[in-house]
C-alpha cells in the first residue's frame, strides 16, 4: 500500500472513531433527558392527583362549615392557579420551575388553612368520607414529596453528565441545556409554630 492510501485510511478510521465516540455520548444525554422528562410526569401526576381530590374534600367541608366560605373559596382559587400552570419539561425556561413551585406552595398552604378550620368542626372529623378524603390527601402529599424527589435526583445525573468533560466538550454542538431542581418552599427550614 502507498503511504497516502494508509493516511487517508488512518483518517476514516480516526473519524469514525470519533462519531461513534459523539453518537454514544449523544445517545446517553437523550437517555437520560428522556429520564427526567418521564420523571416530570411523575411529579405532574401526583400533583393533579391531589388537584383531583380537592373539590371532593371542599364539597364535603362545605356541607359542615358553610359559613367558612372564604376558606373554600381560597382553596378552589389555589387549585385552579396550580393546574393551571404547565411545565415542558423538554423546554423548561429559567423561571418556570419557580413559578409551578409557588403556585403548588400556594395551593398547600390554603389546602393548611382549610385542616384548621376543620378542627372546629368535631362531626365533620367524625366523617368518614371526609376522613377517607384526608387519608388520601396525606397519602398524595407523600407521593409528591417522593416523587419531587425522585426528579431531584434524576435531574442531578443528567446534569453532571452534560457538564462532564469530554460531555461538555460535545453537548457545545448539541445544546443540552441543564435542568432545574425542586428546591424547598421558603420558610421551609422553620418548624412551624403550633398553638394551642
Amino acid at each position: 500500500m502507498k503511504k497516502g492510501t494508509i493516511i487517508i485510511l488512518a483518517i476514516i478510521g480516526l473519524v469514525i472513531v470519533a462519531f461513534m465516540w459523539g453518537s454514544g455520548i449523544y445517545n446517553n444525554m437523550v437517555e437520560l433527558e428522556e429520564g427526567v422528562n418521564s420523571q416530570w410526569s411523575n411529579v405532574e401526576n401526583v400533583y393533579q392527583r391531589r388537584a383531583d381530590l380537592i373539590p371532593n374534600l371542599v364539597n364535603t367541608v362545605k356541607g359542615y362549615a358553610a359559613h367558612e366560605k372564604e376558606t373554600l373559596e381560597a382553596v378552589i382559587k389555589a387549585r385552579s392557579e396550580a393546574t393551571s400552570v404547565k411545565i415542558d419539561p423538554s423546554n423548561m425556561k429559567p423561571g418556570d420551575m419557580k413559578q409551578f413551585q409557588a403556585a403548588q406552595d400556594n395551593l398547600s398552604g390554603a389546602l393548611s388553612k382549610l385542616m384548621v378550620v376543620v378542627e372546629k368542626y368535631p362531626d365533620l372529623k367524625a366523617n368518614q368520607n371526609f376522613l377517607e378524603l384526608q387519608a388520601q390527601l396525606e397519602g398524595t402529599e407523600n407521593r409528591i414529596a417522593v416523587e419531587r424527589r425522585k426528579y431531584n435526583e434524576t435531574v442531578e445525573v443528567y446534569n453532571k453528565t452534560i457538564r462532564r468533560f469530554p460531555n461538555n466538550v460535545v453537548n457545545m454542538f448539541l445544546g443540552f441545556e441543564k435542568k432545574e431542581y425542586f428546591e424547598a418552599s421558603e420558610g421551609a427550614e422553620k418548624a412551624p409554630e403550633v398553638k394551642f
